[in-house]
């Protein structure tokens, strides 16, 4: 049967991606329409609705309004056969369907508008720059030079202690903001900077101070001033689904001059947390009792985190941009909404993003369906789905998955969203980008301590990282550069990932390149809110376009060995070589571009 449906093409559905609520719109089904078609609809959790829909010349239609944010799935049936979702959204028929779905947000869900079109950054405070001296408490250790491998080794009690420092601190930041500014930097994400036991920073020892090895409050406000008079702002990590055991609120080791929930059934803060058997078995992160976790619907701690001058908005007040909420997946819807709420009571522009590794837009979390992007929570999420769609295609050279994870994004996701997601391709949570790229294995912390590319490898791996890097910087959303991968630094896993940056050690080609990325995406606004469009797909080529009324960009990726030529009227600019291309640009084998009408 020869019907065309596809959410993607606005002849078939009217508003590309999610819907805002009591928007009308229109779904159009093609092909012969000499039986019957069926629209079956049903809400997450509802009864289904099987809706006739209209005869058009060469095919059905129906328009439709949906009053009540959430989560929306549907299929078709054409005579007696059920269609639904297939490969790149395109309709498919079968016996056993996959459904299309519809996000329906809020009427007032908006997205900070600044953040479109830039360029994020991540530091992990203590690795990326020293200034002047550092002064280490009791209980911690200072690494005699900066190039020394962080420590991963376990102590006589099987622990890896993440008690060991190299200094890094706010002032090393501020130093560094022409660098930054080098590469267009306009949002600085920072790994958490409050006090803590660990050079981590994820076990949290007081919401309301720095930790005084990265600085003081006056050296965050110069930070932040220093920041903003080059035209960036900072958004922190937020982690609030547990604290540290050697916090003022666990106090397990009574460092700190408060009772705290180890100490007394009697401490104010007993009941943010868990015990099964006061005082030592209590809920932890993943089992890790230094990380207790926290009872997010404890009214004493929502009210310590987002009431009035609660920990979100006693640093917002300093000029914050907003948070990266840590592990969203383990936070609970309505502790997510109160936190947007304080952080938009103060700061509508400011951005609420989540820590989610997969499709954030129907994730099921704890056997609960999530709403992040209803309205009421999430501005954004980390895009681990795009990384790993962008890696699997460098590597594998097929562009299969990382074709249908742009549809899927582009699908599912409201708009507003898409144009602000975190895009990665490493964080402190995964193995350097260049390291992945080289695929050499390592199969124990020993070895990832020792193990380093060869030349051949590593040119190799630079040159699948350029590749990489050029679809970061043009696919929708925001590209995150994480601290180092601009210069090439290699690394496994924890704690590998986060050795200091290497200002000693810098591949200037390399730094070169993402810094020509980064001019071109902040000098064209294409990357700012325009469509993403494919040209041409095949197993081993993707081509698309970003277009506005003035500007075009068209970035072209081949990993496979054929040649192509994209046919044009006029002149357009290949940016990366620099070079006028008349009518016809031949599509290298292995090889990465991107073209313009606009030159620079």
């Amino acid at each position: 049967m020869n019907i065309y449906y596809n959410p993607l093409d606005l002849k078939c559905k009217s508003i590309r991606g999610g819907i805002k609520q009591n928007e009308h719109f229109d779904i159009n089904v093609y092909g012969n329409n000499s039986e019957p078609c069926l629209f079956v609809l049903k809400k997450d959790g509802g009864e289904a609705q099987y809706l006739p829909m209209q005869k058009i010349p060469g095919g059905w239609s129906i328009t439709l309004v949906l009053h009540d944010p959430g989560l929306y799935f549907y299929y078709f049936i054409v005579g007696k056969r059920k269609a639904g979702c297939g490969e790149f959204r395109n309709i498919q028929f079968a016996d056993s369907i996959r459904f299309y779905q519809i996000l329906v947000y809020k009427e007032n869900f908006i997205t900070p508008e600044w953040l479109k079109g830039g360029i994020m950054y991540q530091i992990f405070p203590d690795r990326f720059n020293k200034s002047g001296s550092v002064k280490i408490p009791k209980g911690k250790w200072l690494h005699a030079s900066w190039d020394e491998q962080p420590e991963y080794r376990k102590d006589a009690n099987g622990k890896v202690l993440n008690n060991d420092f190299f200094g890094g601190n706010l002032r090393g930041i501020a130093e560094k903001i022409d660098y930054l500014k080098s590469l267009n930097v306009t949002l600085l994400y920072l790994n958490p900077i409050f006090e803590a036991f660990s050079n981590h920073r994820y076990d949290t020892g007081d919401y309301k101070k720095i930790d005084p090895i990265l600085g003081s409050e006056e050296d965050f406000v110069y930070l932040i001033q220093k920041c903003a008079e080059n035209g960036i702002r900072i958004m922190l990590d937020g982690v609030f689904n547990h604290t540290g055991d050697d916090s003022r609120y666990f106090n397990k080791y009574g460092h700190y001059d408060e009772i705290g929930a180890y100490q007394s059934q009697d401490s104010k803060y007993y009941a943010w947390y868990n015990f099964t058997n006061f005082p030592n078995r209590y809920d932890s992160w993943w089992g890790i009792d230094v990380l207790p976790a926290v009872n997010e619907n404890c009214d004493s701690y929502i009210d310590f985190i987002t009431g009035k001058n609660g920990v979100i908005q006693y640093w917002l007040q300093y000029g914050l941009a907003g948070y990266r909420l840590d592990v969203a997946d383990e936070l609970p819807d309505e502790f997510i909404e109160k936190i947007r709420s304080a952080v938009k009571e103060i700061n509508s522009n400011a951005v609420v993003l989540g820590e989610v590794w997969e499709d954030a837009s129907n994730k099921i979390a704890y056997g609960k369906r999530r709403k992040y992007f209803q309205g009421s929570e999430l501005d954004s999420v980390m895009n681990y789905p795009l990384k790993d769609a962008i890696i699997q295609f460098i590597l594998s050279n097929d562009t299969a998955l990382l074709a249908e994870t742009i549809t899927m994004l582009q699908d599912n996701y409201p708009k507003q969203v898409l144009d602000i997601l975190m895009n990665i391709l490493g964080t402190h949570d995964t193995a350097r980008i260049i390291t992945v790229l080289g695929q050499i294995p390592a199969h124990s912390k020993d070895e990832m301590s020792l193990i380093k590319m060869d030349n051949d490898t590593r040119l190799r791996a630079k040159e699948c990282l350029k590749a990489a890097a050029l679809l970061l910087f043009t696919l929708p959303g925001i590209p995150c550069i994480y601290y180092g991968d601009e210069i090439g630094m290699e690394g496994y896993s924890d704690p590998f990932c986060r050795r200091p940056f290497a200002w000693n050690n810098i591949d200037e080609d390399l730094l070169r390149y993402f810094q020509r990325l980064s001019q071109i995406r902040s000098e064209l606004n294409v990357f700012k809110d325009s469509d993403y469009t494919p040209l041409f797909l095949d197993k081993n080529c993707l081509v698309f376009e970003r277009r506005t009324q003035a500007q075009v960009a068209v970035v072209c990726v081949n990993r496979g060995y054929n040649k192509y030529e994209l046919r044009f009227s006029g002149s357009l600019y290949d940016l990366l070589e620099n070079k006028q291309v008349d009518e016809v640009f031949t599509i290298k084998p292995q090889s990465y571009s991107v073209l313009s009408n606009f030159n620079f």
